[in-house]
């Protein structure tokens, strides 16, 4: 299964071709797809007009919606983080250490355009589906 990040739907929503949304046009209908609760979190809150968030709400309700935070993936996250740390490498997002923990606590890959998975896929193997 493919959970794809929010960087990758602001881009789709906002009309842009990027890799990435091209990936994900090619992969609607033809993958399971993932939408975590905080990537559509995430997402509806930068949507300005009420009836632009619904149309979208109403799009991303026909993907696997899965809650992404529960206590494991909080403490798992934070392990992770304080490693990657130690090791002289940062996260900038908190967001980002929980939805990149889910993916690799559960196999997902990850469809995104943000550095940071880059990142946590360098050093702690998660899995990136590639654009």
């Amino acid at each position: 299964m493919i959970v794809v990040d929010t960087s990758v739907w602001v881009d789709y929503f906002n009309g842009r071709e990027t890799p990435q949304v091209v990936r994900l046009d090619a992969l609607l209908g033809e993958r399971i797809l993932i939408i975590g609760d905080l990537i559509l979190a995430e997402l509806l809150q930068g949507f300005a007009d009420e009836r632009d968030a619904r149309r979208a709400l109403n799009l991303l309700q026909a993907l696997d919606q899965v809650q992404m935070v529960g206590g494991d993936v909080a403490v798992e996250s934070a392990r992770l983080y304080r490693l990657l740390r130690r090791k002289g490498v940062t996260i900038r997002k908190t967001m980002d250490m929980l939805i990149g923990t889910f993916c690799l606590l559960n196999d997902h890959e990850l469809l995104h355009a943000d550095r940071d998975f880059d990142v946590l896929a360098r050093h702690a193997g998660l899995r990136v589906h590639q654009a």
